[in-house]
């Protein structure tokens, strides 16, 4: 998922791609759940986001949506307010599992008894060989939601994983021990470090799919159109047109062609960032579709942050989500002035959602739809699709060590030691998602005796 995946993909440098929503109170149009873009107060909205964007992959039929609950569309458009602030969670936490596997077991003493193999290396990371028994928490995952994952993997599995991936599917339904018998007896751990074998600081942020309310057709509140891409974009040569020119000019619009209709120009531009995004759409015959909005392509211009414009002019005091909202509702003459900073669009396509792919993210840069909580944005360069990471990350909003799978990448996920954790849709994934901004470690899970990893 381009975060521009998205990532549909959070961030703590400068980007071009993921998002974020919230719900907002005492307005009539309620948004469930996903920003990519808000983390930790919405720092990450200033600082550019992951991109939450992936490279689009071919679309996959996908049989007829379930129907939604009732939802009401509003008959006219409602004041902007502020949006509200995450509900507080209690922290994630998977270090209070029992042990499924503990070093006395056979399995455990017979892979750490295996001889180091060389340290391997990529472009942007060094992979160091270690014990199983370095690996913090190892033993006591409950695998189950991974194999979901990494099931997923298998559908476009790169060298070496696809030797591997018979044995994953004929574990489908093993236990806990099983499972991670098979693990020590085939991969072996390596941390990843920086390519220079540093330990430099690291750090896992947070991303989500957004959950809103669109119209088919153009009514009421719904003034903002997003876009399927053009015909003319695969001619162009260089950038397109920006996002000022497109909005200013009529005989531009007249050759797009919108997909969806949304209330708030804000939402549609973090549509954007995010890269993807869940819309209950009321069609013309009142019926309503869930659907999903994916990452196609986008206008050739570099992504700018409104957050860090507003910041660096003195407009806002924190680079909050909270804050750019706030500013809009107080200046509403002002923004398209706002908006015109980010000169990139993005343009979709729609994918229908069936039963089964609801229960999934969007496909993120492997190509394969991303698992909440289990799936992971990643800089190529250090570690490449698909692989198994083992994942220890100690914060305020997470206490994670687990299995987690490398599906997506982002703009602003650069270094060997850098991960954004996907973290679904809804209320809950939003507010975990917003929060993290938390140290990282990570260890790569390579096939004994497999070719080391290309790039």
């Amino acid at each position: 998922m381009v975060h521009h995946t998205i990532k549909m993909k959070m961030s703590s440098a400068p980007s071009a791609s993921s998002s974020s929503n919230v719900m907002r109170q005492g307005s009539p149009v309620r948004r469930d759940g996903i920003r990519c873009a808000l983390r930790h107060a919405g720092v990450l909205v200033v600082l550019g986001l992951a991109a939450c964007g992936s490279v689009p992959p071919t679309p996959t039929p996908t049989p007829e949506a379930a129907a939604p609950p009732p939802l009401t569309v509003p008959p006219a458009a409602a004041p902007v307010s502020a949006p509200a602030a995450p509900t507080a969670t209690a922290p994630l936490d998977d270090s209070a599992r029992a042990p499924v596997l503990t070093p006395a077991h056979p399995a455990w003493q017979s892979a750490d008894a295996q001889p180091l193999p060389a340290a391997l290396r990529r472009a942007g990371a060094l992979w160091q060989p270690v014990r199983w028994a370095e690996l913090p928490g190892w033993g006591r995952d409950t695998l189950h939601e991974a194999w979901n994952a990494w099931l997923r993997s298998c559908e476009r599995p790169a060298p070496p994983w696809g030797a591997l991936c018979a044995d994953v599917r004929r574990l489908t339904l093993a236990d806990e021990t099983e499972r991670h018998g098979w693990m020590m007896q085939r991969l072996q751990p390596y941390r990843v470090l920086a390519a220079d074998g540093g330990n430099r600081p690291a750090l896992l942020t947070g991303y989500y799919e957004p959950l809103l309310l669109a119209s088919r057709e153009r009514q009421g509140p719904y003034q903002t159109p997003l876009y399927a891409p053009p015909p003319a974009l695969a001619q162009a040569r260089g950038p397109w047109y920006s996002r000022q020119q497109i909005d200013s000019d009529p005989a531009l619009q007249a050759q797009l062609q919108p997909l969806v209709w949304l209330a708030d120009p804000l939402d549609a531009l973090l549509l954007q960032i995010q890269g993807s995004g869940r819309l209950r759409v009321r069609e013309p015959d009142g019926r309503e579709s869930l659907v999903r909005l994916a990452f196609d392509a986008h206008n050739g211009h570099p992504y700018q942050s409104v957050g860090r414009w507003l910041l660096q002019r003195g407009e806002i005091r924190e680079g909050t989500w909270e804050a750019i909202r706030a500013w809009a509702d107080a200046n509403p003459q002002r923004l398209n002035e706002l908006l015109w900073v980010n000169p990139r669009v993005v343009f979709f396509r729609e994918e229908p959602l069936s039963a089964l792919d609801a229960q999934f993210g969007p496909r993120g840069a492997q190509g394969v739809a991303l698992t909440p909580g289990r799936s992971v944005a990643v800089d190529r360069d250090a570690i490449p699709y698909g692989t198994p990471l083992w994942l220890v990350s100690d914060g305020p909003t997470a206490r994670l060590q687990r299995l987690v799978l490398a599906q997506d990448t982002g703009a602003a996920i650069v270094g060997a030691v850098r991960a954004d954790f996907f973290a679904g849709w809804g209320d809950a994934a939003y507010a975990l998602a917003a929060g993290m901004k938390q140290p990282l470690q990570l260890w790569a899970l390579w096939p004994r005796n497999a070719a080391p990893p290309a790039r």
